[in-house]
């Protein structure tokens, strides 16, 4: 039985990372092995997850998994681990019409107790009104407790905490309002942590002390231990191959932050070594690569850098295996970012963009491709702020959108596929490697 929380807030802005970054850090403070996860399709925040624990931070998301997947992907992230914490999403309800793929949908999937975040400024007993709303909305959903964060004094504590004597659901922290502990961020959320190493390492170590001094970490241990044993087993990629058949290079580094572990695993299951390599500095593709993978990140952000390293670019733009490029990736295929020269593998440009393109997208794949076959349903999640004139027609079509490009052995798209999903992909792309 792996002893489990999720951590979820009333909404966006509450302070969820910061609170349960903090409480991965001081648990494993404590001794125990911390199993990380993370509601929904987010790529950033599992980093810090990571940072905080040492292990993989992991998605838990049944719109692009399925409903079925999330226990056993759950189990499989938290083999071996004495306890694990999931951050939510968005507000504890908030997802698809009728809470689908929400943190209360992923809380009921994997029968975890919730921790309630309560931003606490500018309240007092209303906060009681706000966790009784909650801990009623949905009874399928247990709050069996609540973090009271930002509390400006001591007399702001003791009025919350009044308050909810008689709420039925305790307290179980009180953050103070901590000036300069929050991460900073730009055009899509956090800054990732590859590219703030050093101050993340700091940032991640506060956390840990300001949690451990403000929260009761022996009562958040004791209502972990309530959830139950989950039926079923946990996910398995299959047994790796060996030795492995095919080299997979993967780009990461700062630029290329965005990915899923569990593509790395089902690669490797399906006969992969997988290599990473960092565009940034490294000017060759790893020896030997027979296959090359460009994950989403901020490219945008290193656009200098990326435009400089002249023979990795010649290299990709003659690489003759196969290719698939997601969001970041398809911006670094492609001629020009913001003006300039990317690999040009596409011939398209690509630039910054006021609005921001966010959802998840149910499509069927128009064309075969290195990884799908025509007629197929494919799950994906688009998240950017740039536009890309891609040449051709589009790969994928869902309601009222399409997106992709693909000739012969690339594939590049501004979707996000969790490849747990559709675990044929990876096979389909080892088959493909040189």
């Amino acid at each position: 039985m792996v002893a489990r929380l999720v951590v979820a807030a009333p909404s966006s802005g509450a302070g969820k990372t910061t609170i349960a970054t903090g409480l991965m850090a001081a648990l494993v403070n404590a001794g125990l092995t911390v199993s990380p996860h993370k509601a929904g399709p987010d790529y950033i925040d599992p980093g810090y997850h990571a940072l905080a624990t040492g292990r993989p931070g992991r998605n838990l998301d049944p719109f692009l998994t399925s409903e079925d997947l999330v226990a056993p992907l759950f189990l499989h992230g938290a083999r071996d681990a004495d306890i694990a914490i999931v951050e939510g999403v968005m507000g504890l309800f908030d997802g698809l019409p009728d809470g689908y793929a929400s943190t209360a949908h992923v809380a009921r999937l994997i029968d975890a107790p919730v921790v309630l975040v309560v931003d606490a400024t500018g309240q007092g007993q209303s906060v009681a009104a706000l966790v009784h709303g909650f801990a009623g909305f949905d009874t399928r959903v247990r709050i069996g407790g609540v973090i009271l964060n930002r509390v400006g004094s001591d007399r702001h504590e003791e009025v919350c905490r009044a308050a909810l004597d008689h709420s039925g659901v305790p307290v179980l922290g009180v953050v103070r309002r901590t000036p300069g502990i929050e991460t900073p961020s730009r055009h899509l959320g956090l800054i990732p942590v590859a590219e703030r190493r050093r101050e993340a390492l700091e940032a991640v170590a506060r956390l840990g002390d300001l949690v451990a001094e403000s929260c009761d970490l022996k009562a958040l241990v004791r209502l972990a231990h309530t959830a139950p044993a989950l039926p079923g087993e946990a996910w398995s990629p299959g047994q790796a191959a060996e030795p492995a058949r095919r080299r997979v290079a993967v780009a990461g580094g700062p630029a290329f932050t965005f990915g899923y572990a569990e593509q790395a695993e089902l690669l490797e299951a399906a006969g992969a070594e997988v290599v990473p390599f960092d565009p940034l500095r490294d000017e060759q593709l790893p020896e030997g690569a027979g296959g090359l993978i460009l994950p989403g990140g901020f490219p945008e952000m290193h656009v200098h850098e990326l435009a400089a390293n002249e023979r990795l670019k010649r290299e990709i733009a003659a690489f003759d295996g196969p290719i698939v490029a997601e969001c970041g990736g398809l911006l670094y295929l492609a001629r020009e970012l913001d003006g300039h020269p990317m690999v040009g593998r596409i011939d398209a440009t690509s630039e910054m963009s006021p609005r921001l393109t966010l959802g998840y997208r149910d499509a069927v794949v128009t064309r075969d491709t290195v990884i799908g076959r025509i007629g197929e349903r494919v799950r994906g999640h688009e998240f950017h702020r740039t536009v890309t004139d891609l040449p051709g027609e589009r790969v994928y079509r869902w309601r009222g959108g399409a997106d992709g490009y693909a000739a012969g052995r690339i594939l590049a798209s501004y979707l996000h596929l969790h490849w747990a999903g559709t675990p044929e992909a990876a096979t389909r792309f080892v088959k493909e490697c040189r």
